[in-house]
């Protein structure tokens, strides 16, 4: 059975919106695009690579994989990192089933996204790893499908944009595994969720 780990950058506040560019989501009006930038760091790289150590597939909700694919499969020339995304499994979660996604070695999972997520991680044998979604990620915590958070928490706080924690997002109980401090200021912080991480959590 696949383990589910998703990988966030957030601002002190709980902002995960936009970290990477400028122009990555604007919606809302949302002007701070980029804000994770300055907090890059070689650490930050380590920490993820361990997470995706031992082969691993990409699980997305909609806007994110087309986010990743414009910014990679689109914009950027071939090197290692656009082969390597190219050449992974990827999921792609959309209530729409006549979606049809464009990158190559990719699946659509429609309909109810907590089924089809269940149902993959019983059928599949990588790690499957998650970058933005945020509301996929919110399904999934409630379906107790997600096994380990790896929060980048910048020093930064913002005043507005999307938070990765909603009003009304269940409540969950997680075990702090490992704790990495970055010369920029970056908390990096691996939680797994207490017991088992498969198991549906009250709502």
């Amino acid at each position: 059975m696949a383990r589910i780990v998703a990988i966030e950058h957030l601002t002190l506040d709980g902002v995960f919106q936009a970290p990477a560019r400028a122009d990555e989501d604007t919606r809302n009006g949302f002007a701070h695009g980029g804000w994770g930038i300055a907090g890059s760091d070689p650490q930050l790289q380590e920490v993820i690579g361990r997470a995706m150590a031992g082969g691993w597939s990409l699980l997305a909700g909609r806007t994110t994989y087309e986010d990743l694919y414009e910014a990679w499969a689109v914009r950027q020339p071939a090197n290692p990192m656009t082969r390597a995304l190219t050449g992974a499994q990827k999921f792609v979660a959309s209530h729409d089933a006549g979606y049809e996604p464009r990158w190559e070695n990719s699946t659509l999972l429609a309909g109810d996204a907590g089924e089809a997520v269940r149902a993959l991680k019983q059928g599949h044998d990588k790690t499957l790893v998650m970058f933005g979604s945020g509301k996929l990620l919110r399904a999934l915590m409630r379906h107790g499908l997600i096994d380990e958070l790896v929060l980048m928490v910048h020093p930064l706080v913002l005043g507005e944009g999307s938070r990765l924690f909603e009003p009304g997002q269940a409540p969950s109980a997680l075990k702090l595994s490992d704790l990495v401090s970055t010369a920029t200021g970056v908390a990096i912080l691996t939680y797994a969720f207490d017991g088992e991480g498969a198991a549906e959590r009250p709502r």
